[in-house]
């Protein structure tokens, strides 16, 4: 809770800090990367700080935990902090990294706002940024510790034991630990970290959801090459993703990668109420998981599978998600391709239109895939009567969306 002499600080200077956030975000990084330019080399995304992703990111964070902190003194958004948490486990990050964050972050605060920094706002914000700190420190040591982790230590060797070529651009990789001991455990839905070294020396990692069920002994993973073009804001260029083309192109059978534990909260729940799971492109990977684990435990409850993809060849496990779908007793699964052609006469042409699918009363929402397409499916569960406490989605990269 925000303290009572800080409280009218920060409301007063909300507008002038909202106002400068981009500014003051992007001459943050500038500093901590040549402050400790191995976070930009080792830790970051690159790609992300290139076309700006990691900047409005951490911006659109800062300024709506502020914006909680006056809006529900006695509330903690604790959807968002998990998972900001989880990604940060599956990266490694300890708690003392938020200290060098602090430093660099108001130091381009002040440098930037000049005179509006005085000793009270400086306080006041000072107190947001550990409010949200430290709070995030707390779920990260237990999520450490659920995983049998010491602090920052998620990473361990697995072996590609087998390599698949799902569609033309995207490619599945059977994991398996290469010192031989157990896998560790993980929730439908949950994803891993996977750190790869470029031909420029840098260790750079992405987050690919486990994509078959946890009962498995080993782990699956599939990924899909991101081209350089528009990206799924029109106001944003998309770079060539290096750790997806380096996989897909160069990783074969007996290679080893260096893999985190598993981390996330889009997980599925226990019990027996109707679940939407709903997905476009490579976002089908966590469903996959779903449902993989909801036809090995024998389960009847209702599932409705929503898919959208450009084309059927496009459709990454296409044939495994009709299986699994068709698995299950009480499961129902509807297809949106922007061009179905023959393969796919079941398959509607467009975009997906909730207004044609029966929901059934109290029903759980997962959502995975580009921010457009979340968006516009979380728009529309809203105004079919689905709380938006139902409903539940997984970005990877920064979160643009901070959908609540």
């Amino acid at each position: 809770m925000l303290s009572e002499q800080s409280t009218p600080v920060l409301r007063t200077s909300l507008p002038a800090v909202g106002a400068a956030i981009g500014d003051i975000t992007e001459l943050f990084y500038r500093k901590l990367f040549d402050a400790h330019p191995e976070l930009l080399r080792d830790l970051f995304n690159r790609g992300n700080q290139a076309n700006g992703d990691q900047q409005r990111a951490l911006a659109g964070s800062i300024a709506a935990f502020a914006e909680m902190l006056l809006d529900g003194p006695e509330a903690r958004p604790d959807a968002t902090l998990a998972r900001i948490a989880h990604k940060h486990a599956s990266l490694g990050i300890t708690s003392d990294q938020y200290k060098v964050v602090h430093r660099h972050l108001f130091a381009a605060i002040a440098e930037v706002l000049g005179d509006v920094v005085t000793p009270e706002v400086a306080a006041a914000w000072d107190e947001v940024y550990w409010l949200m700190a430290n709070a995030l420190i707390a779920v990260e040591v237990r999520l450490y510790q659920e995983a049998g982790a010491a602090e920052g230590a998620v990473w361990h060797r697995m072996t590609i034991v087998e390599r698949r070529q799902e569609t033309p651009d995207a490619v599945s990789f059977v994991l398996r630990r290469a010192d031989g001991r157990p896998t560790a455990p993980f929730r439908p839905g949950q994803y891993v970290s996977v750190q790869v070294e470029l031909p420029d020396g840098a260790w750079q990692i992405r987050q690919y959801s486990l994509s078959a069920a946890p009962g498995r002994a080993d782990r699956r993973i599939t990924v899909k090459q991101v081209r350089a073009g528009t990206g799924s804001d029109a106001d944003r260029t998309q770079p060539d993703g290096e750790v997806s083309n380096w996989l897909c192109t160069h990783a074969r059978t007996g290679d080893e990668l260096m893999v985190s534990v598993p981390f996330g909260d889009l997980v599925l729940p226990e019990g027996d109420s109707p679940l939407l799971l709903a997905s476009a492109g490579i976002g089908v990977t966590p469903m996959l998981s779903m449902l993989d684990h909801l036809d090995a435990t024998g389960s009847a409850r209702p599932v409705t599978v929503l898919h959208a993809d450009r084309t059927p060849a496009d459709h990454a496990h296409r044939d495994e998600q009709r299986s699994l779908v068709g698995a299950l007793p009480d499961a129902r699964l509807h297809l949106w391709y922007e061009e179905p052609g023959d393969q796919a006469p079941e398959a509607s042409t467009g975009r997906v239109d909730l207004d044609t699918i029966d929901l059934p009363p109290g029903v759980t929402a997962y959502l995975c895939g580009p921010l457009p397409f979340m968006r516009a499916v979380r728009g529309a569960l809203l105004r079919r009567g689905v709380p938006a406490e139902a409903i539940h989605y997984e970005v990877f990269g920064p979160d643009l969306w901070l959908g609540r």
